[in-house]
């Protein structure tokens, strides 16, 4: 997000004007579009990994990560009963409450339910 702004100013305050081609404006330009772009990504995936994180701490406090397994199916189950929520009010939940795939989930905050569940059923027994 800096590279973005740094890249808005120098577009606004000239940098590039010297030069004929306006090679370094194309630049400036293109950080500036991808640069919050990106920043988004790589923010959506952390928080994705957190979500096993978090599923992780809990089959080791808990000692039964099958059991931990349900949790989510039964929070995904009642999601897509009630899909009246606003998207974007999607962070606060524990599941994802709208479905996407493939690069729409880049930029979704929730892992799939699938592979949490899948994770969860992985781990033995403590």
């Amino acid at each position: 997000m800096v590279l973005a702004g740094m890249a808005r100013w120098a577009a606004i305050f000239g940098v590039g004007r010297d030069y004929e081609e306006g090679g370094e404006i194309f630049g400036l330009i293109l950080i500036a579009i991808l640069a919050p772009i990106a920043a988004t990504i790589v923010q959506m995936a952390i928080s994705r990994s957190r979500k096993y994180l978090v599923d992780e701490g809990g089959a080791h406090i808990s000692g039964k990560p099958s059991g931990l397994a349900n949790a989510p199916e039964k929070l995904s189950d009642a999601s897509e009963q009630t899909p009246n929520a606003n998207p974007s009010a999607a962070h606060l939940f524990i599941v994802k409450p709208f479905t996407g795939r493939s690069m729409a989930n880049l930029f979704s905050t929730h892992p799939p339910v699938e592979k949490r569940v899948k994770r969860l059923r992985a781990m033995r027994q403590i």
